[in-house]
């Protein structure tokens, strides 16, 4: 199973480094996880101490910068297509409730990948 994860937020670091090491973990060798950054919030020191503290990762691959307009949401969504149509997931994996989740659903939903959304319990 192919599961492309969109972050962007460090929120979302802290959500997605629990279901990482599940899935780099147990599930190492029949789950293969993509994680993508958004750079909603892309702070370079701040987001490697994120993923160095919380013991994760860093992404594999990252959209860019931060801007707060809505043409970066728009550049935004067309990067998740773009790695959607790269690595062909057969889910997309988003957390919370920002601007990288919205992004990440919708392009999914245009797309036909079936989305999981993370938010609560953890």
């Amino acid at each position: 199973m192919r599961i492309l994860t969109v972050v962007g937020a460090r929120p979302q670091f802290i959500k997605a480094a629990a279901l990482t090491r599940a899935i780099e973990g147990p599930f190492a060798g029949r789950i293969q996880q993509t994680l993508l950054h958004t750079g909603q919030h892309y702070d370079a020191g701040m987001s490697e101490v994120f993923f160095r503290e919380l013991g994760s990762r860093g992404p594999d691959l990252h959209l860019g910068g931060a801007e707060g307009d809505v043409s970066r949401f728009g550049r935004m969504m067309d990067g998740v297509e773009r790695t959607i149509a790269d690595v062909s997931p057969d889910v997309l994996l988003v957390y919370g409730d920002t601007r990288s989740t919205l992004a990440g659903a919708m392009a999914a939903s245009r797309m036909g990948v079936p989305v999981a959304h993370v938010e609560a319990g953890l």
